[in-house]
C-alpha cells in the first residue's frame, strides 16, 4: 500500500495516546483500509515499568523511549500528530487540539494513560517528585545524585540529612525505588566519592498499609521485604504520611529529616471523562463496556490505564501495561473487523501472564495466581519479559548490554546529573 492508495473517503479511527494501549491499536489498524490519526503530546512513546532505572541512573531516557514515527512511520494509513487534545465533541465527532487543530472522526480511542496521585495534597509534589515521566525521572536522578554532591561538600550535621532517601508507597514502583536506590549508593557509588561513603546512606521505604505489595500474596510480600532489608533498605509499614516538606517527611507521628523525598504512593487516571463529558466511573476512569466502548457515547473506547473495564468478577481491571497492551490487541483487531467487513468481537477476556516486582540482584517475584517464583528464576524471567516488551529491536539490544555491563561491573553509566541541584523551597 502506498500513501496514493490511502482513500480519504474510508473510516479515521483517531487514537488519543500512545502508550501500550494507543500503539496496540494503531498496529492492529496497521495496512488496513482505515485512516488512522495517532495523537499524543509527546512524540515518543514510554516504556514506564523501566522508568524508574531512568530514575536511579541504570538507564538513559533513551534506552525507554522510542519516536512514534518511527515505529509506525511504515504504516502509511497511520497519521502521527504531535499535540495536546483540548476538546471533545461527541455529538460532533470532532476532536478539538489546544493548537485549534480539529480532526473529525468515525471512531474514537482514548488511552491517555494516568499520571501520579497524591491523594489531595498536591502541595507536597514540589518536595516529592514522582516517576511517571522521562521529566521526572530526571528530576529524581539529579536529586538523588545532587544529594551525594552535596553531602561530599557539607561538612556540616545536614550531611545525614543529604544521606537520607524516603520513598513514599509499599507498592511495585515503591519497591523498585527503593532496591535500585540502595544498589545505586552501596555499590555503583561506593568508590566515587573521598569524603563520604555513600553504601552508608539511609534508604527508607514508608508504607501507609500494613504491608508492602498488597497486590501480591504475602508470602512474595515478605520475600520482598527480606530482600530489601539485604540491602539495607529500613521498611516502615502502617506509617501514614502526614506532610512532607524541605526538611523531609512527618509519617505516623514521627518526623524524619531527609532532604530527597521520593513519591511512589499513588496514581490517577487523566481526566479523560471529563474531556469526554461523562461522569467518571470507580477511581475517575472512564467507564467502558467489555467490548471497550465508553458507556453512553456512540463511537467512543477506552482503554488502559484511564478506563474502568470489568473483569469476569465485575471489578476494574488493574492498571498494569499488560492489560492495556492486551486491550489495545483486543480493539485494533475488534475495529478492523467491525470497520472493514461489518463483524462485532466477543467480548475482550483479560488473560493474566504473571504480575511481577524487582528488589534487586537476584531478587524479584512473580505471581501468576495459581503459581508464585521467587529469587534468581523470577529475576531472569523479569528481565526476559521487560526485554521482549520493548517495542523496537535496537532498544532490546541497548538494554540488555547496559544490564550485562552494570551485572559484571557494578557499575551504571547514566550517573549524569541534567538538571541543576537545587532543594525545593521550604
Amino acid at each position: 500500500m502506498s500513501t496514493a492508495t490511502v482513500d480519504p473517503n474510508w473510516p479515521h479511527v483517531v487514537i488519543v495516546g500512545a502508550g501500550f494501549g494507543g500503539l496496540a491499536v494503531a498496529q492492529g489498524l496497521a495496512n488496513a483500509p482505515v485512516r488512522v490519526t495517532v495523537i499524543d503530546r509527546n512524540n515518543y512513546h514510554l516504556f514506564v515499568p523501566l522508568l524508574y532505572q531512568v530514575a536511579t541512573a541504570a538507564l538513559s531516557p533513551a534506552d525507554v523511549a522510542e519516536p512514534i514515527r518511527h515505529v509506525l512511520g511504515r504504516y502509511p494509513n497511520i497519521r502521527v500528530v504531535l499535540g495536546e487534545v483540548a476538546q471533545v465533541d461527541t455529538d460532533r465527532r470532532e476532536v478539538a487540539l489546544a493548537t485549534g487543530e480539529t480532526q473529525t472522526y468515525d471512531r474514537l480511542v482514548v488511552a491517555t494513560g494516568s499520571t501520579s496521585s497524591y491523594f489531595g495534597h498536591d502541595e507536597w509534589r514540589p518536595f516529592a517528585p514522582a516517576c511517571k515521566s522521562i521529566e521526572e525521572a530526571r528530576v529524581i536522578r539529579s536529586r538523588v545524585l545532587g544529594a551525594f554532591e552535596e553531602a561530599e561538600r557539607d561538612g556540616t550535621a545536614d550531611r545525614q540529612a543529604l544521606m537520607t532517601f524516603v520513598i513514599v508507597g509499599g507498592g511495585p514502583t515503591g519497591v523498585e525505588l527503593a532496591g535500585s536506590v540502595a544498589e545505586l549508593a552501596r555499590y555503583a557509588l561506593a568508590s566515587d566519592f573521598c569524603r563520604i561513603r555513600p553504601e552508608t546512606a539511609k534508604i527508607i521505604l514508608v508504607e501507609g498499609g500494613p504491608r508492602i505489595l498488597s497486590a501480591f500474596p504475602e508470602s512474595l510480600a515478605r520475600y520482598a521485604e527480606r530482600a530489601l532489608g539485604r540491602l539495607g533498605v529500613q521498611v516502615m509499614t502502617d506509617t501514614p504520611v502526614e506532610a512532607i516538606t524541605a526538611e523531609g517527611l512527618r509519617a505516623g507521628g514521627h518526623f524524619i529529616p531527609a532532604r530527597t523525598v521520593l513519591w511512589g504512593a499513588g496514581v490517577a487516571p487523566t481526566g479523560a471523562a471529563r474531556l469526554l463529558g461523562i461522569a467518571p466511573g470507580p477511581g475517575g476512569r472512564v467507564p467502558v463496556g467489555l467490548d471497550l466502548k465508553v458507556e453512553g457515547t456512540d463511537g467512543v473506547y477506552s482503554l488502559g490505564d484511564v478506563a474502568a473495564c470489568p473483569d469476569e468478577d465485575g471489578k476494574p481491571l488493574p492498571g498494569l501495561a499488560q492489560v492495556a497492551q492486551q486491550q489495545g490487541q483486543y480493539l485494533g483487531k475488534a475495529l478492523r473487523d467491525e470497520l472493514t467487513r461489518g463483524r462485532l468481537a466477543a467480548p475482550f477476556r483479560f488473560h493474566n501472564r504473571g504480575n511481577a516486582a524487582i528488589i534487586g540482584r537476584h531478587a524479584a517475584i512473580f505471581d501468576f495466581g495459581r503459581y508464585r517464583m521467587k529469587g534468581y528464576p523470577a529475576w531472569m524471567l523479569w528481565a526476559i519479559v521487560h526485554v521482549v516488551l520493548l517495542v523496537s529491536f535496537a532498544q532490546r539490544i541497548r538494554v540488555s548490554l547496559q544490564w550485562l555491563w552494570r551485572y559484571l561491573t557494578y557499575r551504571r553509566g547514566a550517573r549524569i546529573i541534567t538538571t541543576p541541584f537545587v532543594r525545593p523551597p521550604g
